[in-house]
């Protein structure tokens, strides 16, 4: 077995951990270690391939919500359709940029997941909106946002999706992870096939790191009652590690666009 398909099956065990673990934020860094561990030289490579990868895990934990009844369907399907047009958009957008400064941007979108991960969570009272012009406007202005920002940077987005749909419908948090990840699945297939569109999506790595995220999601989904109680300790030190990997992330990218 080569050092390529270890380092990819291993990078995808890390990013499914975290999922499985936390249940979010783990996609973030699947762009990072595409590049700097697996070893992938084009960034918009590294992106488009995380982006499938991001798609296939979240479809996966969507079936497991769906099975449980978490799913608020009319407004999960609507959030995801309006949402891939924001994605198709952004990640036209995001070829379109320079690779350097594209991962610049990358780093500084870490740095605010990270300060994200890092606020209290707020517990969230159930109270559905009614279904009016109102509601329809804010779920349609929210979802386009929250599928561009994921088509340009090749990320799940479900930090922002999440508190969209509570924001625009009301639903409950439960409901509102579980029908964000049709969102997430959405959003990172819609961004893949834009990418692939361009040759911009290395199937065959892509298949061994969704592999090593399935390994690792189990795992991290086996530890994460046993670990419920240190739910706060974990989002703080998986945030500190987003740090550093951002630092790491502007640090190369800068020295990219500096380069003459």
């Amino acid at each position: 077995m080569t050092y390529s398909i270890i380092s990819a099956v291993g990078s995808g065990s890390i990013v499914g951990f975290m999922l499985g673990l936390l249940g979010g934020g783990g996609s973030i860094l699947a762009t990072p270690l595409l590049l700097y561990v697996v070893g992938v030289a084009e960034p918009h490579v590294a992106i488009g391939t995380g982006a499938l990868a991001v798609s296939v895990n979240a479809f996966a934990n969507f079936g497991i919500h769906a099975a449980k009844g978490h799913i608020w369907w009319r407004c999960a399907i609507v959030f995801s359709v309006l949402g891939v047009i924001g994605a198709l958009l952004g990640s036209m957008l995001g070829k379109s940029m320079d690779g350097d400064k594209l991962l610049f941007l990358f780093g500084i979108a870490m740095v605010l997941v990270g300060g994200l991960m890092l606020r209290p969570k707020k517990t969230f009272i159930a109270t559905p909106r009614p279904v009016d012009g109102k509601m329809c406007l804010m779920t349609a202005g929210v979802a386009l946002a929250s599928g561009a920002a994921s088509g340009f940077f090749g990320i799940g987005g479900g930090f922002l999706i999440v508190p969209g749909l509570i924001l625009a419908t009301g639903m409950p948090m439960i409901s509102a992870v579980g029908s964000s990840l049709l969102s997430v699945g959405a959003f990172g297939l819609a961004t893949a096939i834009n990418y692939a569109a361009s040759g911009l999506v290395d199937w065959v790595l892509a298949a061994e790191f969704v592999g090593g995220g399935i390994i690792g999601g189990v795992f991290g989904m086996m530890l994460s009652t046993r670990l419920s109680v240190y739910r706060g300790l974990l989002n703080r030190l998986f945030a500190g590690l987003i740090f550093v990997v951002a630092s790491y992330v502007l640090y190369r990218s800068a020295i990219g666009i500096t380069d003459p």
